[in-house]
């Protein structure tokens, strides 16, 4: 004789779970926050914070004309006596990467908004970076890592040094407007 099918208590649950994995996200995992926020190039993410509000302007290298998001990492730096590449993609070529987990105030972030390394922004702490993403936009803004459409183009972090030999040959403008 063959004993009755019984219906477990758990398969309705068993059952939810399955097929709610189904429906997970394949986007990036967040971004681990940095516990070394306070150590850094704090003047770098200070005068970084400090020119917010300024205009957006393709090929913009200072408050007075405006900023586009490597002009804005240029003049920061320059204030310091660094002189850096103009450009987002010679900056990520020229200096050296720092690992995502490790990244201190005042590195510089990459975004692929179009193609890799199109974006540049000044990291200031606690997930937070300083750029002038674009005409759309209009300023020098504050913007976060775990914001998903940043989080999601994240690529890279670089660390200006003052003994890193640069080229600064390049003499074309590359947008940071964002698509």
């Amino acid at each position: 004789m063959t004993q009755p099918f019984r219906f477990s208590p758990l398969l309705p649950l068993v059952l939810l779970v399955a097929l709610l994995s189904g429906c997970a996200s394949t986007e990036k995992p967040p971004i681990a926050f940095d516990k070394t926020s306070q150590q850094g190039n704090s003047r770098a993410a200070r005068d970084a914070l400090q020119l917010q509000g300024h205009p957006y302007v393709y090929g913009g290298m200072s408050p007075q004309e405006g900023f586009d998001c490597s002009g804005l990492v240029v003049y920061v730096y320059n204030k310091q006596g660094l002189k850096l590449p103009r450009t987002a993609q010679s900056l990520a070529q020229q200096l050296p990467g720092v690992n995502p987990e490790q990244r201190q105030p005042g590195d510089l972030l990459f975004f692929n908004t179009d193609k890799p390394f199109s974006h540049v922004g000044i990291y200031v702490g606690n997930d937070n970076f300083v750029h002038a993403p674009s005409a759309r936009t209009g300023r020098v803004m504050l913007s976060n890592l775990k914001q998903p459409y940043w989080r999601e183009r994240f690529i890279a972090v670089r660390r200006p040094q003052r003994s890193q030999p640069l080229s600064l040959n390049e003499s074309t403008v590359e947008s940071c407007g964002l698509n």
